[in-house]
C-alpha cells in the first residue's frame, strides 16, 4: 500500500525532508549560541559596571587592543582636554534616535599620555560640510569617569571609514587613527564618558548598555527544533493521507466497475 513512496514524486519530497531536519536543528543551535552569547554578554556589562573604577592607564596603553574583557570597564582619567584637537563622528544615533554627531576629544593625561574621550551626542550642522555646534569643555584640570570602550574599525562596526570628510570630521572612533592627526601617541581604546555631566545636557551623554535584556534567541532555538520535529511527523501524515485517497479512489473505482457490469439475462 505505500509502493507510492518510491515514485519520483515522493523521493523527491523524502529527500527535501532528508535535507530540511539538519538544517532546522542547526539553526536551532545557532540561535542557542547566539542566548548563551547574550546571556555571557549581560553577566559582562552587569559585572564591568559595578566594578570599581580604575585608572584608564592601568587597562590600556598605545597600541594595546581593549580585550572584550575588559569592555565597558569603568575608569578614571585626570587630566586637561584638548579642544584644539576635537573632532565629530558622523552618522551616530541619540537616544530619541536622532541622527546626529558624537563629540570625540583628546584628553592628555596627569603624568604623560593621550586617551580619546567620547563626550556624547550632539545635533548635526544644517551645513554637512560644517562643525556642529559643540559645548565648551571645562578648562584646566578635571576628573572623567566612563566606559572603556575597544577601538571601532569597519569590520566589526560595519560602518565604512570614509577618508575624504571635511575637516575634524571622522567616521570611526579608533586611537590609532587619532594618534596619525595628533602626531602622538594614544592609548589604545577610547573612553565613553558617563561623568561629569555637561551643563544643560549637551552633549547628551550615552546610555549605559542594557544588561537585563536576553532577546528572543531560546525562543527561535526551540522554535526550529520543534519545526525539525514536526518534518517526520508531517511526512508521515501526508504519507498516511495518501495511502487513505488512493484506497478509496480504488474502492470507488471498483463500485464504479461493478455497476457497469451487465446483469445476466435470464433464461
Amino acid at each position: 500500500m505505500y509502493r507510492f513512496l518510491l515514485t519520483r514524486q515522493w523521493l523527491i519530497l523524502a529527500l527535501i525532508a532528508l535535507v530540511l531536519i539538519p538544517t532546522m536543528v542547526e539553526l536551532g543551535f545557532w540561535q542557542l549560541h547566539r542566548h548563551e552569547h547574550k546571556v555571557a554578554q549581560n553577566a559582562l556589562i552587569s559585572q564591568n559596571l559595578k566594578a570599581k573604577p580604575v585608572p584608564v592607564a592601568g587597562l590600556t596603553s598605545p597600541g594595546h587592543v581593549v580585550p572584550r574583557s575588559d569592555y565597558w570597564r569603568a575608569v578614571t582619567a585626570t587630566g586637561t582636554y584638548d579642544e584644539q584637537h576635537e573632532v565629530v563622528v558622523r552618522r551616530r544615533t541619540a537616544t530619541d534616535g536622532s541622527i546626529g554627531v558624537h563629540v570625540l576629544i583628546p584628553f592628555d593625561l596627569r603624568g604623560g599620555g593621550t586617551v580619546m574621550i567620547n563626550r556624547g551626542w550632539v545635533p548635526s550642522a544644517s551645513d554637512q560640510h560644517a562643525f556642529p555646534d559643540v559645548p565648551a569643555v571645562p578648562k584646566g584640570e578635571v576628573t572623567v569617569t566612563g566606559r572603556l570602550k575597544a577601538d571601532e574599525t569597519t569590520g566589526a562596526s560595519g560602518i565604512k571609514d570614509i577618508s575624504d570628510l571635511p575637516d575634524r570630521q571622522v567616521m570611526l572612533i579608533n586611537s590609532a587613527q587619532q594618534a596619525k592627526l595628533l602626531a602622538r601617541p594614544v592609548l589604545g581604546g577610547y573612553i565613553e564618558q558617563t561623568g561629569p555631566e555637561p551643563k544643560d545636557d549637551s552633549p547628551e551623554l550615552i546610555e549605559a548598555p542594557d544588561d537585563s535584556s536576553i532577546g528572543p534567541h531560546m525562543a527561535y532555538a526551540v522554535q526550529w527544533w520543534l519545526f525539525a520535529g514536526g518534518v517526520p511527523v508531517g511526512y508521515v501524515v501526508l504519507a498516511r493521507r495518501e495511502k487513505r485517497d488512493r484506497l478509496a479512489a480504488a474502492a470507488e473505482a471498483a463500485t464504479r466497475a461493478d455497476a457497469a457490469e451487465p446483469e445476466p439475462t435470464k433464461a
